[in-house]
């Protein structure tokens, strides 16, 4: 048997949420505070949109036109429903265990809001968006969307009625994810049932982490409550979960991107002479057209 993987520390949710246009309502769990960044490359940021009600709206609340360059965005909606738009002629609704796969690439504009008709009818709105980072080689990609519905992901029943595992991408215990990546990743959509339990295996090469979206658990021999995030050392591979009631956990891994980082807002580069050269791009219209 493999060891078990180690635990580095499990963190609370931060303090406070800050809001992200005027429709996500976000804890930012990293890069700010506690220096994941550094521990969990190839991902750059994970915000998580508590169940929240934001109420019924004549406009659709969201974030309008803004620019992404050198790095991709994953949105996972688990209540309520999200539309995208974006410079390259792409649009489409992301709804409850569906995913949004962004990847920006070279350059693009886009814009997402609360999908229209949930809008009108407000509800319960959960979601997480991460940014993950592209290596140098293909930082200048060209921009493009991956729409993964949950109706088409690939999943695991677990055993003895324990739940069920979404593989977004990656893959787990030997079934495949998804969607394609451009270095190696795993994330994991994992439902569980009370008492519910899953098994798997991770590189000890992977950085490695789970978010508690729902219920609480226990992870290799440690409880993990509501909205805890739980960043694993680079030992061991074992990761075994148990539920202690009715769960959702979003588990990512991945082999580290070790290369320089430079960042401004929504250009994530290796140069600063590279962050310079975006910004020319983007004003001079080179990421596209969007209304």
């Amino acid at each position: 048997m493999k060891e078990l993987k180690k635990i580095e520390r499990i963190f609370t949710r931060p303090a406070q949420a800050g809001m992200v246009g005027d429709g996500f309502r976000v804890y930012n769990y990293f890069p700010t505070g506690y220096p994941l960044r550094a521990k969990l490359s190839p991902f750059l940021m994970l915000d998580f949109n508590p169940a929240f009600d934001f109420g019924a709206s004549n406009h659709p609340r969201g974030v309008d036109v803004h620019p992404h360059k050198g790095f991709e965005t994953v949105t996972i909606a688990y209540k309520g429903s999200v539309e995208h738009y974006d410079s390259t002629g792409n649009r489409g609704v992301i709804k409850p265990g569906d995913v949004q796969w962004m990847t920006a690439g070279a350059g693009i504009l886009h814009k997402e809001f609360h999908e229209t008709e949930f809008s009108k009818k407000g509800g319960p709105f959960e979601m997480v968006q991460l940014w993950v980072n592209l290596p140098k080689s293909h930082k200048l990609t060209p921009a493009k969307y991956q729409a993964i519905e949950a109706s088409s992901m690939n999943k695991v029943d677990l055993p003895n009625d324990g739940g069920v595992v979404s593989v977004i991408a990656g893959e787990f215990n030997g079934v495949k994810g998804s969607a394609s990546t451009f270095t190696e990743i795993n994330a994991f959509d994992i439902r569980l049932n009370k008492h519910g339990e899953v098994i798997t295996d991770i590189s000890a090469v992977h950085n490695a982490a789970i978010l508690v979206v729902e219920g609480s658990v226990e992870i290799n021999s440690q409880q993990a409550g509501l909205h805890n995030f739980v960043l694993f050392k680079n030992e061991g591979e074992t990761i075994t979960i148990k539920a202690t009631e009715k769960s959702v956990l979003l588990l990512l891994s991945g082999v580290p991107i070790n290369e320089p980082i430079a960042q401004y807002g929504p250009f994530v580069m290796n140069t600063q002479q590279e962050l310079q050269e975006a910004f020319r791009e983007f004003e001079s219209g080179k990421f596209g057209v969007l209304n």
